[in-house]
């Protein structure tokens, strides 16, 4: 009789078929599309997992206590806050991250969020959809030469710095934990960086060091009509401050990508409300990111469950 495989359970409905291959040595479960808390709980309970991928919902201290073999949660992506990460370490449960797997993919998303919040890009769709022409009344901002205040400074931080320098811009950033950086990007603190920026842009995880670093103080600090982008975590923004800055004209526009509780609920202030611009957390999601972070994430666990796996080629999209 053949050795059962130790399970690995996916809080999704699928992985890319390249993360799969490095799997092969597992009974993959899958959580299915819309997983709650519970549903990782009960699947933890029946399945004893050695490994999670967690893509969504959250894994906390009920679905690490209901599996005893737990040796690695490995996140499909850089962000760990949907990991109890205090449970896991009482735990010796190793917790891994796909940093940088899906860089590209959200710097990008942020590229064109800021650029649609300068240049009205859905508002004037929107009026011409309706017979309007506005080419006489409406002004966009020109963003050469104005300034970007970066939040954060990693893998994905650095990308957006590059894309805004490229275009123009001043770009200065804020990152107690980052070391050197590139000759485009000036490191600042955050009272520098609320006065001078005419566009912030958040690209770091949330502590409860930073939960609503932006909130009505700081937005109080900044430019009028400045611009907010957020692929972060909605956690980084007090919502209601930043709606009241937005309706007051002290904010230009919000393109946010990022919500305090997700999925949005109908009924939101921000999805009836003039100068937001949204989308659904998917700055990280295109095919190439989706194949990146499977693997990412498949060599974090193999790294683990099986410490020289981890140097084995990758499949190649």
């Amino acid at each position: 009789m053949s050795q059962r495989k130790p399970a690995l359970l996916v809080t999704a409905a699928d992985l890319a078929p390249q993360a799969l291959a490095l799997l092969e040595d597992f009974e993959v479960v899958y959580a299915g599309k819309t997983p709650g808390e519970d549903d990782i709980v009960a699947l933890c309970r029946q399945h004893d997992p050695v490994a999670i991928i967690v893509r969504y919902s959250k894994v906390g201290a009920a679905a690490i206590a209901a599996a005893p073999s737990l040796r690695v949660i490995s996140k499909h992506g850089s962000g760990t806050d949907t990991i109890d990460k205090v449970a896991a370490a009482a735990r010796g449960v190793e917790v891994r991250a796909a940093v940088g797997a899906n860089a590209a993919a959200v710097a990008e998303h942020a590229l064109a969020l800021m650029m649609a919040c300068a240049k009205s890009v859905p508002a004037l769709d929107a009026r011409m959809h309706a017979g309007y022409w506005d080419k006489a009344t409406h002004k966009s901002l020109e963003l050469h030469g104005r300034t970007v205040g970066l939040i954060g400074l990693g893998a994905i931080g650095l990308r957006f710095a590059r894309m805004a320098s490229a275009m123009g811009m001043n770009v200065i950033g804020f990152d107690p934990f980052a070391g050197d950086t590139p000759g485009f990007v000036k490191k600042t603190d955050l009272e520098t960086l609320w006065r001078e920026a005419d566009v912030i842009s958040l690209h770091c995880p949330l502590t409860a060091d930073n939960h609503k670093l932006l909130n009505e103080a700081t937005l109080a600090q900044c430019k009028h009509g400045v611009i907010v982008v957020n692929t972060a975590r909605g956690g980084l923004i007090d919502e209601a401050a930043l709606l009241a800055a937005v309706r007051s004209g002290q904010v230009l526009a919000a393109g946010l990508d990022s919500f305090c509780v997700e999925p949005m609920v109908q009924g939101h202030a921000f999805q009836t409300e003039p100068g937001f611009i949204l989308s659904p957390h998917i700055g990280g999601v295109t095919g190439d990111a989706y194949i990146n972070m499977g693997v990412a994430a498949a060599r974090n666990v193999r790294s683990v469950i099986q410490p020289h796996a981890s140097r084995e080629a990758v499949p190649q999209h």
